[in-house]
């Protein structure tokens, strides 16, 4: 038989919106807990879930990450300096890489962020979107 690390250690199981709520959404990255499975300096990833009109505080600027927004429901529009994109149809998604950014959710919608790497001591502006 071969040895092997508790299950407990390498599985996870939750809610992203509750697992969210004290983090403006980001359920993985390096702000989780070192030894939680959810820990990474890899990636991040967020729950997003925005009231129509719902918009990013401020203007993401200087960001030298990679981003990708997948739509899960309704309609949200990113904001780019050269142009605006909008996801409309379950599955749209947009992926930028070191670009100024904002959002603003044009119907009641849910959408997931993913970011990389994941950069300890990274403090997004209160309201980010996604």
């Amino acid at each position: 038989m071969l040895a092997s690390l508790p299950v407990t250690d390498l599985v996870y199981t939750g809610n992203a919106q509750v697992d969210g709520e004290d983090r403006r959404g980001w359920i993985l990255g390096h702000f989780m807990p070192p030894g939680d499975v959810r820990h990474s300096v890899d990636v991040e990833i967020k729950w997003a879930i925005h009231g129509r009109g719902e918009r990013g505080a401020e203007w993401v600027a200087d960001e030298r990450r990679s981003t990708a927004i997948i739509l899960i429901s309704g309609r949200f529009r990113a904001d780019l300096p050269d142009r605006s994109v909008v996801l409309a149809e379950q599955g749209d998604y947009i992926v930028f890489h070191g670009v100024s950014h904002s959002g603003e959710a044009e119907t009641d919608c849910v959408v997931v962020g993913v970011r990389w790497p994941s950069v300890a001591g990274y403090e997004p502006p209160s309201g980010r979107m996604p």
